[in-house]
C-alpha cells in the first residue's frame, strides 16, 4: 500500500478520535496506528531518515495497545491533532520530493 495513503488514513483515524466514539475504536486506531508508525519508521530508516525513524518509533511505542499509557482525555486529543499535522506534512514533504 502507498505510503501516502497510510497516512492519509492514520490522520483521518486519529481526528475521528476527537468525537466520542466507543471505546473498541480506540483501541482499534491504537493497533492501526501503532502498526502503521512501526511500518513507517521501518521505511524512514531503510530511507536513512533518522530522525523520521526514530520519531515514528516513538510514535509506535506511544500507539501500543498492549500496554495503555493514561495521559487522558484532553491530552490525547492534543496528541491526536499534532500526530496528524505530523503525518499531513510528512505526506506532502514527501510528495514535492518525489
Amino acid at each position: 500500500m502507498n505510503k501516502r495513503i497510510i497516512k492519509i488514513i492514520i490522520a483521518v483515524l486519529l481526528l475521528l478520535c476527537l468525537l466520542k466514539m466507543p471505546y473498541g475504536y480506540y483501541q482499534l486506531v491504537r493497533f492501526t496506528a501503532a502498526t502503521a508508525f512501526a511500518y513507517l519508521s521501518y521505511d524512514y530508516f531503510q530511507r536513512k531518515y533518522k530522525i523520521l525513524c526514530f520519531t515514528f518509533a516513538t510514535l509506535a511505542l506511544l500507539f501500543q495497545p498492549f500496554i495503555k499509557i493514561a495521559l487522558g482525555r484532553t491530552i490525547w486529543n492534543v496528541v491526536d491533532v499534532i500526530v496528524a499535522i505530523l503525518l499531513i506534512v510528512t505526506c506532502l514533504y514527501d510528495h514535492k520530493k518525489n
